[in-house]
């Protein structure tokens, strides 16, 4: 709906056309009396519809521009896998034989000061595809949405995001770069030296679509946001520089999101180590160290693709806070 306003000069305007075209009577005298008064009646509604559309508009401004007001962290479906064999993530044999789905899941921390998703799911090409099967392979993935779909439910779009960080390099963790945009990539050095200078050119060649990312490598644990409430942590042995996250939320407490220290419940219980981790060693310190600050700060554990942990958490538009 278009808004006209009626200035004093349009006022006037008005007046002088009736004086102009009126005959010479008192009848003629009232009409254009009565024309300025509606004029002016007019001109005044229109000016307070004005101004309730300025205030309107201020609000929604506003409102588009209002920072995160407290920590809370969403969790997005980034995949499922079918595992034929669990067996492979366990070295002494624990798991052989049996079969389970496994979840994928990315996370976006938002703070006061910024947002951050922690790894990238999927291959977002796989998205309404279906299981795709691999022959040889036991795993079996299926993607349903995209993170980028996933985030626009609750407005948020990849120019939104200000840091990425992946747990480590494999193919699960790494598949929707395009949701980052050209966010910072926090990642720790031995993770990127890994990917970039170990001369791997197959697994080098899997990050291509982070070009647009800036690449900020970081050594020992990293605290995001400088006030320690997000924390990345080194937990080396799966991969050469693998990290978990430390998050405080001011309700739930410290949540840790274990990236692939632990696959599921029985790997932290058993503290079982997959045969293709990068060192046995590493992990078990790694898994010392997790669970060193997971007893002190009394920590929610979320392990990433164990899907009973999943179907516990809330889903957007809800998160953890």
């Amino acid at each position: 709906m278009t808004t006209k306003l009626f200035t004093a000069a349009a006022i006037g305007a008005l007046v002088l056309a009736a004086c102009q075209h009126a005959p010479e009577s008192q009848t003629a005298e009232a009409e254009i009396v009565e024309a300025a008064a509606q004029a002016s009646e007019a001109a005044a509604i229109a000016t307070e519809q004005a101004a309730e559309s300025v205030e309107a508009s201020a609000r929604a401004v506003a409102f588009l521009a209002k920072p995160v007001d407290a920590l809370k962290i969403y969790v997005f479906d980034c995949g499922k896998i079918n595992v034929s064999n669990v067996g492979v993530f366990s070295a002494n044999g624990y798991f052989e034989g049996q079969e389970r789905d496994f979840s994928d899941t990315c996370y976006l921390i938002r703070h006061p000061e910024g947002d951050l998703l922690w790894d990238l799911g999927l291959p977002g090409g796989l998205a309404g595809m279906g299981p795709q099967p691999s022959e040889g392979s036991v795993f079996t993935p299926s993607l349903e949405r995209t993170l980028v779909d996933q985030m626009a439910g609750i407005g948020v779009t990849p120019a939104d995001i200000d840091y990425v960080s992946i747990s480590h390099y494999h193919f699960d963790h790494i598949g929707q770069p395009d949701a980052a945009g050209e966010a910072t990539w926090l990642i720790s050095e031995r993770e990127y030296n890994a990917i970039y200078q170990s001369g791997n050119d197959e697994l080098k060649a899997q990050f291509a679509g982070f070009e647009a990312l800036t690449p900020k490598v970081f050594t020992g644990d990293f605290d995001v946001f400088g006030d320690n409430s997000v924390r990345i942590l080194q937990t080396p042995g799966h991969t050469e520089g693998h990290t978990s996250l430390q998050v405080e939320l001011p309700e739930t407490g410290t949540v840790l999101l274990t990236g692939d220290l632990y696959h599921q419940f029985e790997s932290r219980t058993e503290k079982l180590v997959p045969g293709f981790n990068t060192s046995a060693d590493e992990t078990l310190a790694s898994m010392d160290k997790f669970e060193g600050i997971a007893d002190v700060s009394e920590a929610k554990v979320i392990i990433q693709h164990e899907a009973r942990d999943y179907a516990t958490l809330p889903k957007p538009p809800e998160a953890l806070k």
